[in-house]
């Protein structure tokens, strides 16, 4: 994304909220963004937090004031707010610890615990709902804070015995961060509809793997939003045509954070060496990802479903140092074999995979500058990902630094350069 975003005159998030994290690597320093888009780090891109996506205000300023005292420009000339993007509010987090403790640990979801799932079911009730254009008014902000929370009180009293918010204390809190975002607070779909007529780069990046996706997932181990290619449009405010080029982004292994099924998970060694290689801790909570060889299967549904035109396949690097490295081609499932991705949690969690293994490359390979300095055996690993996935794979990543990308056969050549 922060490669793309070089030459793009947008970057839009368009769905998920703090839960999603990502780390950008630049001149050595790393930034971990949480809400605010990618473009954030290349002067003169301007960034777009959509209507999609479930704005957390504390959360967002805190990571303003980071990026500032960093250097990096934020402000009202670059960074643009959906005055429809729901907000997280307190009594979503806590309803999110609430209802996880309550659950246990064998019925879980495995939430980052700020308050996402509950905001969204927020979304769909409507009269429990905040958007960040309600900040713009103090008063009336106060008289529905003071109405939602009486019912999440009183909810949470029921369910939970939990002590009472307090409805005047969030209303003050949530009506002194008017002053810093209401000039960011902009209707974002006509500026982004605005800049599909003018032929302008408009990247949209997603937030979380395509199998949190809430209707294509691993249901109930998902996410709350439409996380694929096919959320753009209702998550963006853009007409779906606007969408020309989709660039899956997948790892050269496979992870996967919180609970639920994942067959290729090596509890392991192996798991424990990628781990540590990959540096799979969650950029927004700090928790171990589960780590494991790559899932053709998985990859290659994901890349049906939003339509994939080309793979960036990222940290290749991490698997350098393996004497063979495994792929899984398929799924074995009450005696047959599977060769379709089936994303239901009880069908995953009975299956055993079929792997295909190659032979790994000693060499270190962050210094590669093409495809052509890659070893043979890598050359050959991310041939035969491709051939599984059906989509060539243009861009290859060897190392955390913007200079470690390589471009291979991509069609996105010109933004990346």
């Amino acid at each position: 994304m922060d490669a793309l975003a070089r030459n793009c005159r947008y970057v839009a998030r368009y769905c998920g909220g703090a839960n999603a994290g990502h780390t950008v690597t630049v001149d050595g320093q790393k930034y971990a963004l949480h809400l605010i888009p990618s473009g954030i780090l290349h002067p003169g891109t301007r960034n777009v937090i959509g209507n999609g996506v479930v704005f957390d205000p504390p959360v967002a300023l805190e990571e303003m004031d980071a990026l500032r005292a960093r250097g990096v420009g934020v402000g009202k000339e670059n960074l643009f707010i959906s005055a429809a993007a729901n907000l997280v509010m307190p009594w979503h987090k806590l309803a999110d610890r609430l209802a996880e403790a309550a659950l246990g640990e064998s019925r879980k979801i495995g939430t980052t615990a700020r308050g996402i799932g509950p905001c969204y079911a927020d979304k769909a009730m409507r009269w429990t709902a905040l958007r960040a254009a309600d900040l713009l008014d103090e008063k009336s902000l106060a008289e529905k804070i003071s109405a939602i929370a009486a019912v999440k009180n009183a909810t949470f009293k029921a369910l939970y015995d939990a002590p009472p918010l307090d409805a005047a204390a969030i209303a003050a809190e949530y009506a002194g961060y008017r002053g810093r975002l209401a000039e960011m607070i902009t209707d974002t779909g006509a500026l982004l509809r605005a800049a599909c007529r003018d032929g302008q780069c408009i990247c949209f990046e997603g937030g979380q793997g395509s199998l949190l996706d809430v209707d294509h997932g691993t249901y109930p181990f998902v996410t709350s939003s439409s996380v694929t290619a096919a959320g753009v449009p209702a998550g963006a405010g853009v007409p779906p045509k606007a969408v020309g080029c989709v660039l899956g982004v997948a790892k050269a292994y496979s992870t996967r954070v919180g609970s639920g099924p994942f067959p290729t998970e090596q509890e392991n060694e192996t798991g424990q060496r990628i781990r540590q290689r990959g540096r799979e801790y969650g950029t927004t909570t700090g928790r171990p990802r589960r780590c494991g060889w790559f899932d053709a299967l998985a990859v290659r549904y994901a890349a049906d479903l939003s339509g994939v035109d080309e793979i960036a396949l990222m940290l290749l690097d991490v698997l350098s140092g393996f004497e063979k490295v495994r792929i899984c081609t398929g799924y074995r499932f009450q005696g047959r074999l599977l060769e379709e991705f089936n994303p239901s949690p009880a069908v995953l969690a009975q299956v055993q995979c079929v792997y295909e293994d190659m032979s790994g490359w000693g060499e270190e390979i962050g210094q590669a500058q093409s495809f052509d300095q890659l070893p043979a055996n890598a050359k050959a690993y991310v041939q035969r990902l491709s051939d599984l996935i059906g989509r060539p794979i243009g861009i290859i990543s060897v190392g955390p630094a913007r200079q470690q990308t390589i471009l291979h056969q991509t069609q996105l050549a010109e933004l990346v350069r």
